[in-house]
Formats: structure tokens, C-alpha cells, sequence
């Protein structure tokens, strides 16, 4: 069940207390790809997981804005802080847990909201009354995940298949030209750069020629399957905290 588009007595009606949180960004990814990109891919990958698994969940509307102040040379980016991304996830979830919705996968689509995601879930299940998880749906799909970058062939592939009149398909030949090939500046294992506008002309990382539809197709169906099995495993937790030692 979709909360944006159903009514307060449907939502009354839905007997389970596992609920999905689509979260993203809104941020550039290139020449070719939307802004929304991120927010787009968490909510497929939400969708996927919903329709396949095997009992009821409620599918929340997305959080668009997350943490990417990396991108903030690129018009149209939008970010908050760390500290407010976190209270916005937090209480988010509270408002599902006081329905009774309180074992929460958070669906990630923006790896600048990793670190923050793995914090709050964290803070959720130790001191709130709810359980949550994070969930990146690019790091659940097996070998492709070594190809993940920024507008490029993953994002691209996933693109294609879910929101193809979005792709900007005659740009991506120059999104090709000015992307980086990997992520940062990196010396001795440290990353130097703080902006991605510091290491890709154009805001890719990746090549998106390498993301045809049949791809994105693939990794909605990884992704989908990944996050039903951990659908099941939240659904039979014991998420009761271990007593003090």
C-alpha cells in the first residue's frame, strides 16, 4: 500500500507493521540524467520489493533531499545538513512507528546518505520504539555494484527502464566525454577532494553508454529480490535489545 495515495481509513486498514521509506536526493547527474534521479531509482527499487513480497507493507512517500553538499557547483542541487537529514529520517519513522508501522527498511538510493542512513537506524533502534535499516539498493546487485559511479552506468541502466522519457538521450555521448572515471582524487588512501566539481567537468563518474535498458531491468530485479529477503528477515526479528552484560 502507497501512503501518498490512499486515504487515512486505508492506511487504518493495513494489518502489518513493516513499512518502506524511499530516500534521496535531489541533485545533479549530469547532462543527461534528472535531478531526481535518486529519489526516481529508491522508489522503483521500493516498489519492486513491495509488489514481490509475499504479505502486506506500506510503501511511505520519498525523502527528495538528502545529504550532497559535494554537488553544490551544479544548479539545482539541494542538501541539508547531516544533523537535520538524520532528525528528518528519525522522525519520519516515529510517525510510521506511532501507527504501528514500526519495522522500517529506509530504501537508499544516494550514497552520500549512507554514512547518515547507518547512524539514525542505529539512534532508531536503541533509544525509539521502532526498528529500522538502511538499505542502498546499488550495493545489492551483485557484480554490477563494482560499476556504481554518478550518472553513470548503473543510474543510467536503471534509468532507462523505469523513467526512459527522463533520460536525455542525445546527451549522453557528452555526458560520456566529460565524466570522470572513478570517484575523488585520491592519494595514499585519503580522498583529496571535497566537491565532486573537483574531479568530473560535467558531474558523471562512469561511463552511461555502458547502461542500456536491459541492464536497468536486470538491476531492478536484483535490487527488488535483495530487498525482499530483507523484508522477511526484519519481519522475524527479534529486534528486542540484548540486556546489559
Amino acid at each position: 500500500m502507497h501512503l501518498f495515495d490512499s486515504t487515512w481509513t486505508d492506511a487504518d486498514a493495513a494489518a502489518t507493521d513493516l513499512a518502506l521509506l524511499p530516500v534521496g536526493s535531489t541533485e545533479q547527474h549530469g547532462p543527461h540524467a534528472p535531478l531526481g534521479t535518486d529519489v526516481l531509482t529508491a522508489e522503483a527499487v521500493a516498489e519492486a520489493g513491495a509488489a514481490a513480497y509475499d504479505g502486506e507493507v506500506v510503501v511511505a512517500p520519498a525523502i527528495p533531499v538528502g545529504v550532497a553538499e559535494e554537488h553544490r557547483q551544479f544548479t539545482g542541487t539541494l542538501w541539508v545538513s547531516e544533523d537535520t537529514f538524520r532528525d528528518y529520517v528519525r522522525e519520519t519513522v516515529a510517525s510510521l512507528a506511532s501507527h504501528g508501522w514500526d519495522r522500517v527498511v529506509l530504501v537508499n538510493g544516494h550514497g552520500g546518505n549512507v554514512g547518515a542512513l547507518r547512524e539514525v537506524a542505529a539512534t532508531i533502534a536503541r533509544h525509539d520504539s521502532a526498528y529500522a535499516v538502511p538499505f542502498t539498493w546499488f550495493e545489492a546487485v551483485g557484480d554490477h555494484s563494482d560499476d556504481m559511479g554518478h550518472g553513470g552506468p548503473l543510474e543510467t541502466a536503471m534509468l532507462r527502464h523505469v523513467a526512459p522519457d527522463l533520460v536525455r538521450e542525445e546527451r549522453v555521448e557528452e555526458a560520456r566525454e566529460g565524466a570522470s572515471d572513478g570517484w575523488g582524487e585520491w592519494v595514499s588512501y585519503a580522498n583529496l577532494a571535497v566537491d565532486s566539481a573537483e574531479f568530473t567537468e560535467n558531474g558523471v563518474v562512469g561511463d552511461p553508454t555502458e547502461g542500456p535498458r536491459a541492464r536497468g531491468e536486470e538491476l531492478l530485479e536484483l535490487a527488488g529480490e535483495a530487498l525482499v529477503s530483507l523484508l522477511e528477515a526484519v519481519e522475524s526479528r527479534d529486534v528486542a535489545l540484548p540486556p546489559h552484560k
